[in-house]
């Protein structure tokens, strides 16, 4: 395995959860296939891996979609033929255990992107939840009353839009999320029993069931991580890890939004990657920070890994509108979020068109993490990010640890596909699409 050390209950029952056949799905999929012998030995953060040969089983190739941008980015706009599952982002909970919210514009895209999707032969999901969307998940599962009325509401929404299956974004059963959602000691435990309950039925017995959780999945009552969470294993298809979003604006200082690991960094700048998770889902975006000159450039002259920065400015990121006063569910201001999509990086001026530095801006490739940095000396912005270096170094991880697939937040965020063609090459995917 890829650790010196035997693997942990956790991460071994996690392990075969990614493993587990898809035998509950009747969908069908776009041929993905990685070649017979894959032979990627190269280290990741000086870690060796050991080669692989795959037996040639479909690669989950999959994305989130998030419908809100949908008047910009229309489901047309796809690659269709490089995925064969693709999940549109977010239905929401609600205080009625039996509604699911969409907002106008995602309702109105979404029997768009269904249609698209199955002409493709690409599986068509729906994920529930999300961070402004999970708010009343534990309230849905807390009771059996309630859980049998949020499995209706879950069959009505397949049943309505003729999906092929739904992904469970609850952010995070037993840990707080949002500051305004309920959170219970027992989700994780009532969140189990509602999707056995949701696989008992005729309508839910086929479906395609997926997780999107975090470096820490599920947590149990004690609020310590479960040891063993093989019963999800039986009603889940697949659970993709969310590993980015691991530093940005609350961490003490500039570092990696999507670590591929951090065994190889000080032990104080390690916060959770894909390695420590053992499976991992890919960010094609990352987070600003405003870092001085003196900070971000080291005494060899080039850019500093880990500075601190100046928490009190938040540099705009490329949806961010100035003078924003939305709110979220919460009633608290939405702020600015600083995220720059690898899309957005370019059109912004840190990258060229084909995703390298762009001139004027300073660039380093951190060989732990596996990802890369920019800065703007003029604007004192860095930006921590992917590019296709760090998608081919997952890809090979993903081969390397025999894991099912992927699933990269959000298909809107690449360029010309250009991390997506890139783990594509690195993972040696062949296509077979009509």
């Amino acid at each position: 395995m890829l650790r010196h050390f035997p693997l942990s209950m956790f991460q071994l029952h996690l392990l075969l959860l990614l493993l587990a056949p898809l035998t509950a799905s009747a969908a069908q999929y776009c041929s993905l296939k990685p070649p017979t012998s894959v032979n990627s030995a190269s280290p990741v953060g000086g870690i060796q891996h050991s080669t692989n040969t795959t037996d040639g089983s479909e690669v989950i190739a999959s994305a989130w979609y998030p419908g809100w941008l949908a008047t910009d980015f229309p489901p047309s706009s796809i690659p269709w033929s490089k995925y064969n599952a693709m999940t549109f982002s977010f239905a929401t909970t609600t205080p009625d255990v039996s509604t699911i919210a969409l907002d106008d514009v995602s309702a109105q895209a979404l029997p768009q992107f269904v249609s698209a999707a199955q002409s493709h032969g690409v599986t068509a999901l729906l994920s529930i939840g999300g961070w402004t969307g999970s708010q009343y998940y534990s309230t849905a599962v807390a009771t059996s009353e309630n859980r049998t009325a949020f499995v209706n509401a879950v069959l009505d929404l397949v049943s309505k839009y003729n999906l092929d299956g739904i992904d469970f974004d609850w952010e995070y059963p037993g840990k707080t999320g949002l500051p305004c959602n309920v959170v219970n000691p027992d989700d994780s435990a009532n969140f189990l029993l509602f999707l056995q309950e949701l696989r008992t039925q005729p309508a839910g017995a086929n479906l395609v069931l997926t997780a999107a959780v975090g470096l820490q999945p599920f947590v149990g009552s004690d609020g310590e991580p479960m040891e063993d969470i093989s019963q999800f294993a039986a009603v889940l298809d697949r659970i993709a890890i969310m590993a980015y979003d691991v530093w940005g604006s609350w961490s003490p200082t500039v570092g990696p939004n999507a670590p591929l690991n951090d065994s190889c960094a000080s032990a104080s700048n390690q916060d959770g990657s894909a390695v420590s998770a053992i499976t991992l889902g890919l960010a094609a975006y990352g987070h600003s920070f405003s870092v001085s000159q003196n900070a971000a450039i080291n005494q060899m002259g080039s850019l500093a890994l880990y500075p601190d920065f100046d928490a009190s400015t938040q540099p705009l990121g490329s949806a961010d509108t100035p003078g924003d006063t939305s709110l979220d569910p919460c009633g608290d201001p939405n702020g600015v979020s600083g995220i720059f999509t690898f899309a957005g990086l370019i059109s912004g001026g840190f990258l060229n068109s084909n995703g390298t530095n762009a001139t004027g801006i300073d660039y380093v490739f951190d060989s732990c993490s596996q990802t890369p940095f920019v800065y703007n000396p003029t604007s004192q912005v860095m930006v921590s990010y992917d590019d296709a270096t760090s998608f081919a170094a997952k890809g090979r991880f993903i081969n390397d640890q025999g894991l099912l697939g992927f699933a990269v937040w959000d298909v809107t965020g690449d360029q010309n596909d250009i991390l997506l063609d890139s783990l594509h090459e690195a993972m040696g995917i062949e296509q077979d699409c009509e």
